[in-house]
């Protein structure tokens, strides 16, 4: 029934990859996506649907007939606050960058949204688009489901697609937990400051700022269960600006990552712990923020995983769906993986072998463009054929 879509999408090739350019140009940040909405709205109202606001700056559509059961596809459409130095002629200049490939996500889904308009009069049910902003900040798809994208109608399962530094072509997948949770933390030790000459006039927040950092990781290494996985690192310290003056605060930035509910709050209440500890124990004080409540992990749904790789793989050649590992990294359409069945997919854009020296979240990374058609395609394609067999 779908096998037409693929030689669709490949016809589309160069719609696709216009799309991708343009949208690699003007990358936006969180929930701040104006001209990258615009260009999505525009699109979508060209291609025949009726877009419609959901949440801060997302955008929704349906396509299909106003019976049987509804598949949600998502695209998120924020970039990263970063340079782009992967010397493309049509590289970023604004100071951000589309360096975890939601450009590609977004334009995979524009043309998934015109294929499936195309072939709507074949459709057994509803598809919903999810054009969702601030994953990056982990928080985009939480305010979307707060928002209602899961009702009116009802999704019954869900599908995304990630690009991912491997293997042009693959389109990998986890069982079960397939990505870590996510808590991002911001810490701001208060000292007193001075003169860097007279150090028993002050508190030190640099101090106590490094003993903070190497008490964490006790968590990790002493307080959790060996066989439980938990990443928690600082990525960013923050103090001072100039060599001989002691700051008032030092500011530590990070996160936590884990696969088990429990040990995600486990592992926030000992943070907040410890570093009410360490700090009085330096005679200073802290203060300790929490990105919202974070993510849980994205769980795969047997039973849709195994319907979708049958689908992935009929359509693009057996062994594209394929197994890898399981990633500590988050994803937060998890959030929507608590809620209904959902699979995330991992789509392979080169690796070192094939030319793409550099994963995402680097400001050189680069991507095969011939990736976008074939997303397109596996995005319309399941949608139609889960839809055509969950009746």
């Amino acid at each position: 029934m779908y096998h037409s879509i693929l030689a669709e999408a490949k016809a589309m090739e160069d719609e696709l990859i216009a799309h991708r350019r343009h949208l690699h140009q003007i990358p936006e940040t969180g929930f701040t996506l104006p001209q990258t909405t615009a260009y999505v709205r525009k699109k979508l109202t060209e291609y025949g649907l009726e877009p419609k606001a959901v949440g801060k700056a997302g955008i929704t559509a349906l396509i299909g007939p106003d019976t049987g059961k509804t598949f949600l596809i998502r695209g998120d459409m924020d970039a990263l606050p970063m340079a782009e130095e992967s010397g493309l002629p049509f590289s970023s200049s604004n100071g951000n960058m589309h360096a975890c490939g939601h450009d590609f996500h977004t334009s995979a889904l524009l043309g998934a949204a015109k294929l499936l308009k195309a072939h709507e009069h074949e459709l057994h049910g509803r598809v919903k688009l999810m054009f969702q902003p601030a994953e990056e900040i982990m928080d985009g798809a939480r305010d979307m489901v707060d928002s209602g994208i899961l009702k009116n109608p009802h999704v019954d399962a869900a599908m995304a697609l990630h690009v991912l530094h491997d293997k042009f072509g693959i389109a990998g997948y986890a069982r079960g937990k397939a990505c870590g949770s996510s808590d991002v933390f911001t810490i701001t030790v208060h000292g007193k400051g001075g003169h860097g000459a007279a150090p028993q006039m002050n508190i030190d927040p640099i101090n106590v700022a490094c003993h903070i950092q190497l008490a964490l990781q006790t968590i990790n290494s002493r307080e959790i269960n060996p066989n439980e996985l938990i990443v928690l690192t600082v990525c960013s310290i923050h103090a001072g600006t100039a060599a001989n003056i002691m700051p008032e605060t030092a500011v530590l930035q990070g996160t936590i990552r884990t696969m088990d509910m429990e040990v995600k709050a486990f592992a926030r209440q000992r943070l907040m712990d410890i570093c009410e500890g360490v700090c009085k124990t330096f005679r200073a004080s802290c203060s300790i923020d929490f990105i919202g409540e974070g993510i849980p992990p994205m769980i795969n749904d047997d039973a849709l995983l195994d319907d979708t790789s049958r689908y992935i793989n009929d359509l693009l050649g057996e062994g594209t769906a394929r197994p890898i590992e399981r990633m500590t990294g988050s994803e937060d359409f998890s959030v929507l993986s608590v809620k209904v069945p959902s699979v995330l997919y991992w789509f392979g854009t080169g690796n070192e072998e094939e030319g793409y020296h550099f994963g995402v979240h680097d400001c050189r990374v680069t991507f095969n463009e011939a990736a976008l058609p074939r997303m397109a395609a596996i995005y319309a394609a399941v949608s139609m054929q889960w839809l055509n067999e969950h009746r």
